[in-house]
C-alpha cells in the first residue's frame, strides 16, 4: 500500500518540522505551510489523503482552510489542532466538517492515533456516493454544452463550490463561459432566490464602479443628487459576480479587500458600516499572478479571491464537445430563423474539430448562426462558413498551429489553398446567381460557363436556388 500524504498547516515553524518528523517517522509522505493561502495553492496542484491545521493562524485561519478543503478536495478528513481550546470552538470545527479536533498540548502518539482513526474512515469519494444527478451528464450541465472530462472536473467543481460561502475565481479566455459558471453556482446555492449581480469591471471608471459596488449618499460628489444603495447591498443574501476583476484600480482592490475581511462597506461619502451577506465570485481572462509579479494586483485581494479557483478549459483543448456544441446551435439557429438544416457536410465537421477557436464557445456559436443564415440548402458547406471577413487572409486566419516538419507544412498549405479556392468560387457562384435573379441559364451564359457545368459547381458547392423566389 502507498503511504498516506500529509498536509501540515501551522504558522509556527517548530510545530510545522517537529509533527514532520514525527509522520516522516511512521513512514507518511508529509508537506508543510505557513499559511492557509499557502495551503489553498499547494492543494489546486497536489492531492493529500488528510489534512492537519492549526485553528488559529494570521490572514486565515483554520476555519477558512477547512471550509476551501471541503471544496477543493472534498472527502479528505481535517484534523483542527489549537491552544484556543473551547466548546464552541470545537462545535464550529465539528460543523464545518473536521473529522477531529485536538488542543495543545498534546502528545504524538495521541495525534497519531486521531490521523491513523481518520484515515481508517475516510469519507468515500463523491463519485461513489453521487454527488448529483446532474453529474450523470450526457450533454451538459445547466447551460453549458460538453461531456468531456475536462467540462466534468469543471462541473464538479461548481457543484462543490456552490454549497458553500468560500470564494471564487474563474478564468479563462474570453467566449468560455465564465458568466454561465458563476450563474450555475448561484442556480445551485442555497442563496438562489435571492438576487445574482453581475458587474462588469471593465466598463466603468474608477469613481463610477466604486459608486456602483458601495452605493453613495446624497450630495457625496458632484451630480449625487439622491442616494444610491450599491450593488454589494443589493446583492445582500445573494451572489455577486464581478467580472474581469482584473480591470479594478489598486484604490479600489484596497476597498474590495476590506469588504471581503470585514464584510460590511461603506457608502461613498457616507460614515456608517453597513453589513453585507453575499457569496462572491470573480472572473478574469488575465493572469492575476503576473499582475502581482508586475506590481498591478494586490498578493492579499489575490489570495482572497483565489480561495476557490475554477478554470475554463478553451474550446480547442476539449474538441471531443465540439460535435455536440454544433449539433446544439444548429438546432437553436434552424428553429429561431425557420430553416429546415440537416446538419453539415463531412469536410466542414473535419474543419470545425480542427480549428482552433481564438473565440471559443462564443465564436463556434457565431460561425453556426452565420452559416444557419447564409445556406441556401439544406446542409452547411464550407462556402457557408465565413471564418473570415474582406481584409483577412486564409494564412492569418486559418492556422491552428505552426506546422513543425516540410510534410506538415506542405499538408497546411494544401488544406488553405482547397479551403480558399472553395470559397473563392463560392463567392463566384453566388454573386452570378444574384446578378442574374437566381436564373441559372443567364448566370452560366454571362460567366462563359457551359450550364451543366455551372450546375455542378453549385452541387459541389452546395448552392441551391430552391425558395429564392
Amino acid at each position: 500500500m502507498a503511504p498516506s500524504r500529509l498536509l501540515i498547516v501551522d504558522d509556527e515553524a517548530a510545530i510545522r518540522d517537529g509533527l514532520k518528523r514525527v509522520f516522516e517517522g511512521e513512514s507518511f509522505l508529509v508537506e508543510t505551510c505557513s499559511s492557509g493561502f499557502s495551503a489553498i495553492e499547494v492543494m489546486q496542484h497536489h492531492e493529500f489523503d488528510l489534512i492537519i491545521t492549526d485553528l488559529k493562524m494570521p490572514g486565515m485561519s483554520g476555519i477558512e482552510v477547512l471550509k476551501s478543503v471541503r471544496t477543493l478536495q472534498p472527502d479528505i478528513p481535517v484534523i483542527m489542532i489549537t491552544g484556543y481550546a473551547t466548546i464552541d470552538t470545537a462545535v464550529e470545527a465539528i460543523k464545518n466538517g473536521a473529522a477531529d479536533y485536538i488542543s495543545k498540548p498534546f502528545t504524538p502518539d495521541l495525534l497519531m492515533e486521531k490521523v491513523r482513526l481518520a484515515l481508517s474512515m475516510r469519507i468515500k469519494p463523491l463519485e461513489e456516493i453521487g454527488l448529483s444527478d446532474e453529474l450523470q451528464l450526457h450533454n451538459g450541465f445547466h447551460q453549458f454544452i460538453g461531456e468531456s472530462r475536462e467540462m466534468q472536473k469543471v462541473y464538479r467543481r461548481i457543484m462543490h463550490v456552490a454549497a458553500t460561502n468560500s470564494t471564487v475565481l474563474i478564468t479563462g479566455e474570453s467566449g468560455t463561459g465564465k458568466e454561465l459558471a458563476a450563474r450555475a453556482i448561484h442556480d445551485n446555492s442555497p442563496r438562489k432566490e435571492y438576487p445574482f449581480v453581475a458587474v462588469d469591471c471593465s466598463s466603468l471608471a474608477e469613481t463610477l464602479l466604486e459608486s456602483e459596488l458601495f452605493g453613495h449618499v446624497k450630495g457625496s460628489f458632484t451630480g449625487a443628487v439622491q442616494a444610491k444603495t450599491g450593488l454589494f447591498k443589493i446583492a445582500d443574501g445573494g451572489t455577486l459576480f464581478l467580472d474581469e476583476v482584473s480591470n479594478i484600480s489598486l484604490s479600489t482592490q484596497a476597498k474590495l479587500l476590506r469588504v471581503l475581511q470585514e464584510r460590511k462597506i461603506t457608502p461613498i461619502g457616507g460614515t456608517q458600516l453597513v453589513p453585507i451577506d453575499i457569496h462572491l465570485v470573480a472572473a478574469t481572462n488575465k493572469s492575476l499572478r503576473t499582475m502581482v509579479n508586475d506590481g498591478v494586483f494586490r498578493e492579499d485581494l489575490f489570495f482572497r479571491l483565489n480561495i476557490i479557483p475554477i478554470e475554463l478549459p478553451p474550446l480547442r483543448e476539449r474538441t471531443q464537445d465540439i460535435p455536440v456544441l454544433i449539433r446544439h446551435f444548429l438546432k437553436k439557429y434552424t428553429t429561431e430563423i425557420g430553416k429546415n438544416i440537416r446538419g453539415v457536410s463531412p469536410d466542414v465537421m473535419s474543419f470545425l474539430e480542427k480549428y482552433s477557436y481564438p473565440g471559443n464557445v462564443r465564436e463556434l456559436e457565431n460561425i453556426i448562426e452565420r452559416a444557419v443564415v447564409l445556406t441556401e440548402g439544406d446542409t452547411i458547406r464550407n462556402e457557408d462558413l465565413e471564418l473570415w471577413d474582406s481584409t483577412e487572409t486564409p494564412s492569418t486566419t486559418m492556422i491552428e498551429r505552426i506546422p513543425q516538419n516540410a510534410e506538415e507544412l506542405k499538408e497546411m498549405k494544401r488544406h488553405i489553398r482547397d479551403h480558399a479556392m472553395e470559397s473563392l468560387e463560392g463567392l463566384f457562384v453566388r454573386n452570378a446567381l444574384e446578378r442574374n435573379n437566381w436564373n441559372v441559364t443567364r448566370a452560366a451564359e454571362e460567366t462563359g460557363i457551359l450550364r451543366p457545368n455551372f450546375q455542378g459547381m453549385m452541387k459541389k458547392l452546395g448552392i441551391s436556388v430552391r425558395g429564392v423566389h
